[in-house]
């Protein structure tokens, strides 16, 4: 039998716990790639802001899922297609799951990488996990409309009007 000093064998149980600490603090049970939000935007080929209802702000513009697939499509017919995109939530709204799917997406249909902040950190969409939803126009929601006009044909007249200048009868 091989007898080690104590002095090693206490060595090697330090370093097999240290290891242990920074494997385990590398996994966290996280299931996501994060990296820490510090100094990002720049490091990012296009930024697009989260807007209402499932839009995007991009380049200062408010555009639907449909109209951002148009524009990425616009870039890769020109070249200039980004490489890595990053979401983040504008003034008016934040992150939701519907940006996230319109996101994987794009990223599916144009190659690119699209990374979003969760909560302080950077995290990678990951177009497998998340569901991938059709790019979709956007339609502003139906009002009622209360006006007089609902209720009358095209010369003005209201339906079953019977009266006015109407050549059809008889004198």
């Amino acid at each position: 039998m091989i007898r080690l000093s104590t002095l090693s064998t206490r060595g090697a149980a330090v370093l097999m716990f240290g290891s242990l600490l920074v494997l385990g603090g590398c996994h966290r049970g996280a299931t996501k790639d994060t990296v820490e939000t510090t100094q990002t935007q720049n490091q990012f080929d296009m930024t697009v802001k989260a807007y209402k209802n499932g839009q995007f702000l991009i380049d200062g513009a408010v555009v639907s899922a449909l109209d951002a697939g148009s524009h990425f499509a616009y870039l890769k017919e020109t070249g200039k297609l980004p490489k890595t995109v990053l979401l983040v939530p504008s003034d008016d709204s934040k992150i939701r799951k519907q940006h996230l799917e319109y996101m994987a997406r794009l990223q599916i249909d144009y190659g690119f990488v699209v990374y979003y902040d969760d909560g302080g950190k950077l995290a990678r969409i990951n177009p497998i996990e998340t569901k991938a939803r059709a790019l979709e126009d956007y339609h502003a929601p139906a009002t009622a409309a209360g006006t007089s006009d609902t209720s009358k044909d095209a010369s003005g007249k209201a339906y079953g009007d019977q009266g006015g200048g109407d050549s059809s009868q008889g004198h």
